[in-house]
C-alpha cells in the first residue's frame, strides 16, 4: 500500500515537472514572448498617452528596440501647440547632449584605425589648446575630455557658446579663463566645452569637420537619412517638431537656436526611427550587418566607468535598486533592478530627450519631447520597470507631486525675497553714470545704454541677450531676456567704488543651466 501511494505521488510529481517544463518551453516560444510584449507595450502606450497630457507636453515620440527588432515606435501629440500636425516616428527633434555618444563613437573609430589613443594628450593634436592651469593644459587627454573630469564646474562656460557669435575655436580658446572648482581628475563636472574640444581633435586628426566625419562614418552606414548636425539642415524639411517652454503658466512655442559652435556636444537633430538604428548598433557592440562601425572592444570601453558620480540620499530613497552612478565615454552608467544601465539625457531650449540601453537584456529605447519639462524622467523608469519586471510604480504621479512641492518652495523663496526688497530706495548715481561699455577676458563686452529713459543691457557676443533694466533696490536692477522666455527673471548689480564711480556690473540669472555669475563685466570707459 505504501509503495502504491509513493508510486502515485511520484507520478503526480513527474506530471507537475512535465507541466512546468512544457510551460517554460511555451514561455520561451517567440509567439508567447511576443504576446507578453504586446501586453506590456499596450500598457506602456496607455501610460505614455496619459503622461503627455498630465505634464502638458505638446508632442513626444518613443521607440523601443529588442535584439535586432524595433518592437515599438510611435508619436504622441502635435509638432507645434495650436496646430494639428501630429508627431510620428519620423518627426525631427533636437537630441542635444545625446549627441555626445556619437562624438565618443567617432573618436572610437579613430582609435580602431590607430590614429589616436584615448590617453593621448590633447595638445598633441591641438597645440593651441589651453586651460587655466598649465599643468592641466599639458596633461589633459582625450579620455579626460570625454568623461567630464577637467576640474571645471558642471556647465562652466556654457554662455561662451550659447547664442553667441563665437566660433568653435573661439569658444575653446576662451576656456582658458575659466577657473576650475575641483582638482584635475578629482570629481565629475559636466563640460560641453570639453566635448567641443574632442570634436576639434576629430577634425584635426581626420582632416574632416566633426559634422562630415559623423555623417560619413555613422549616419550613412546606418541609413540614418533623417539625422542632421545643424538646425540649418532643417530648413525646407517637413515633419519637424517645434520647441516649447512654459511662460506665464502657458505653453508657448519658441524658435530653434543655432548650436553649430558647440555641435560635437549637442547639435544633432533626429527622429526615433533613425535613433532606433543607432540603438541597434549599440546593442550589437558596433556592428551593423557585416559592417563593424567600431569594434566590440571600443564598445566595452565606451560603456566602462571613468568618473564616479555621487548617488544622493534622495536617489537612494527613491531608487533603492540603484547602487552606483558613473560617467563612461559619452554615456552615463548605473544599475537598476540588478541590471547595468547605459544612458544619456539631452536638454535643448524647448526640447528634452533620453536614450537608454540595457545591454544584458538587449533592450534599448529613446524618448524625444518638444517641451522644457522632464516628462521623460518618469517615463524612463516606468519603461524600465515594465521591461525588467519591476514594481508597478506610478512614476509620473510621484514626480509630478515632487515637482509641485519644488515649485511651491520656489514661489515661497521669491515671495520672501520680494518682501525683503527696499522698495523706496533709489540708485546711487544718475542713470547716465551707469551707461557705458563693460567687459572681461572670459566673455567679452556688454553695453549699458539709455533707451527712452531706461537702462538697457546688451551682450555684444550674443545680441539676443538684451533686456531693459527695471530698478529693484539701490544699485540693483531686475532683468528679463525677452528672447529667452525659458530663463527666469534675474538681477544686475552695479558696484560703486570709493570715488563714487561705477566699477563693475554683476549679472545673476538663477537657473540650472547657465552660470551668469562667471561673467566678469568691469566698466571699461
Amino acid at each position: 500500500m505504501t509503495v502504491k501511494i509513493l508510486s502515485r505521488n511520484n507520478f503526480q510529481f513527474k506530471g507537475i515537472i512535465t507541466f512546468l517544463c512544457y510551460f517554460l518551453l511555451l514561455a520561451t516560444h517567440p509567439a508567447f514572448a511576443q504576446t507578453n510584449y504586446e501586453k506590456s507595450l499596450k500598457s506602456l502606450d496607455e501610460y505614455y498617452a496619459k503622461a503627455i497630457n498630465d505634464w502638458r507636453v505638446p508632442g513626444m515620440a518613443i521607440a523601443i528596440v529588442k535584439d535586432d527588432s524595433v518592437i515599438f515606435a510611435k508619436g504622441y501629440g502635435v509638432r507645434e501647440i495650436g496646430k494639428p500636425e501630429k508627431v510620428d516616428k519620423n518627426t525631427l527633434f533636437a537630441i542635444a547632449s545625446n549627441t555626445k555618444a556619437f562624438t565618443s563613437a567617432a573618436m572610437a573609430i579613430l582609435v580602431d584605425e590607430g590614429k589616436v589613443n584615448w590617453d593621448d594628450r590633447v595638445v598633441k593634436y591641438l597645440p593651441w589648446f589651453q586651460m587655466y592651469d598649465p599643468y592641466v593644459t599639458y596633461n589633459m587627454t582625450i579620455r579626460d575630455l570625454l568623461c567630464h573630469r577637467s576640474g571645471l564646474a558642471t556647465f562652466s562656460g556654457d554662455l561662451l557658446w550659447y547664442a553667441s557669435k563665437y566660433s568653435r575655436e573661439d569658444v575653446i580658446k576662451r576656456a582658458r579663463f575659466l577657473k576650475p572648482v575641483y582638482g584635475f581628475r578629482e570629481r565629475f563636472g559636466y563640460s560641453n566645452i570639453m566635448y567641443l574640444t574632442a570634436g576639434e581633435v576629430i577634425h584635426s586628426v581626420s582632416g574632416k569637420s566633426w559634422d562630415i566625419f559623423v555623417a560619413e562614418k555613422i549616419f550613412k552606414p546606418l541609413g540614418m537619412n533623417r539625422t542632421f548636425t545643424s538646425v540649418n539642415d532643417l530648413k525646407g524639411l517637413d515633419n519637424v517638431a517645434m520647441c516649447h517652454t512654459e511662460y506665464n503658466d502657458k505653453i508657448i512655442s519658441i524658435p530653434y537656436l543655432n548650436w553649430d559652435n558647440i555641435a560635437p556636444a549637442g547639435a544633432i537633430n533626429s527622429c526615433v526611427a533613425d535613433l532606433a538604428k543607432w540603438i541597434k548598433l549599440q546593442l550589437r557592440n558596433g556592428k551593423i550587418g557585416s559592417n563593424q562601425v567600431f569594434s566590440e572592444k571600443r564598445s566595452r570601453e565606451m560603456w566602462s566607468p571613468n568618473t564616479i558620480q555621487n548617488v544622493s540620499t534622495f536617489s537612494e530613497k527613491q531608487f533603492p535598486s540603484t547602487h552606483f552612478k558613473a560617467y563612461a565615454l559619452g554615456w552615463g552608467v548605473s544599475d537598476y533592478l540588478s541590471k547595468k544601465i547605459v544612458s544619456h539625457s539631452g536638454g535643448y531650449d524647448g526640447m528634452l530627450s533620453y536614450t537608454c540601453l540595457i545591454p544584458e537584456e538587449k533592450f534599448g529605447f529613446v524618448i524625444l519631447t518638444n517641451c522644457n519639462n522632464s516628462v521623460y524622467n518618469p517615463l524612463v523608469f516606468k519603461t524600465l520597470d515594465v521591461l525588467l519586471g519591476g514594481k508597478d510604480t506610478d512614476w509620473s504621479q510621484l514626480m509630478l507631486e515632487n515637482l509641485k512641492k519644488q515649485q511651491e518652495v520656489e514661489k515661497k523663496n521669491n515671495l520672501e525675497e520680494e518682501q525683503k526688497r527696499v522698495k523706496d530706495s533709489h540708485p546711487t548715481l544718475s542713470l547716465k553714470e551707469y551707461e557705458g561699455l563693460y567687459g572681461g577676458e572670459l566673455y567679452g563686452n556688454a553695453t549699458i545704454t539709455n533707451e527712452n529713459g531706461s537702462l538697457k543691457l546688451s551682450f555684444v557676443p550674443a545680441p539676443q541677450f538684451h533686456s531693459i533694466l527695471k530698478h529693484w533696490q539701490y544699485d540693483t536692477f531686475s532683468i528679463q531676456f525677452p528672447d529667452f522666455p525659458s530663463l527666469p527673471e534675474g538681477k544686475v548689480t552695479f558696484i560703486i567704488n570709493a570715488a563714487g564711480k561705477v566699477e563693475e556690473m554683476r549679472v545673476n540669472v538663477p537657473n540650472p543651466d547657465f552660470d551668469f555669475k562667471e561673467l566678469v563685466f568691469k566698466k571699461l570707459d
